[in-house]
């Protein structure tokens, strides 16, 4: 129960840090927090209780479904190569306007 409470915190965290960041970095921050909430949430929601990993094979009697775990893991590497991509493109922009500022950009962009 403790797990849901917390991820639905975080969620909440990098929802309001994503509607208040004027940064770019401050939002790939806040969609990274927003990941990690969702995959604590999934994978909590997806455990059952009492169950053991499979690995072991006498006395077992409720395995781990190792699909969403699987599943979440690959979330975790496309989220890395998403961030990666964004700090990329946060240099271009740097770069090429000379700030990472949502709003100055927005501005010089218009």
């Amino acid at each position: 129960m403790y797990n849901i409470l917390l991820a639905f915190v975080l969620l909440l965290i990098g929802m309001y840090s994503l509607v208040i960041a004027k940064n770019i970095i401050m939002s790939l921050i806040s969609f990274n927090v927003i990941q990690a909430a969702v995959i604590m949430l999934f994978l909590d929601i997806t455990s059952l209780d009492k169950s053991e990993v499979p690995i072991i094979l006498h006395h077992v009697h409720d395995m781990v479904d190792p699909l969403p775990q699987a599943m979440m893991l690959t979330t975790i590497v496309v989220g890395s190569a998403i961030t990666a991509l964004i700090l990329m493109m946060s240099i271009k922009i740097f770069h090429y306007f000379g700030t990472l500022d949502w709003k100055e950009i927005i501005e010089r962009n218009i």
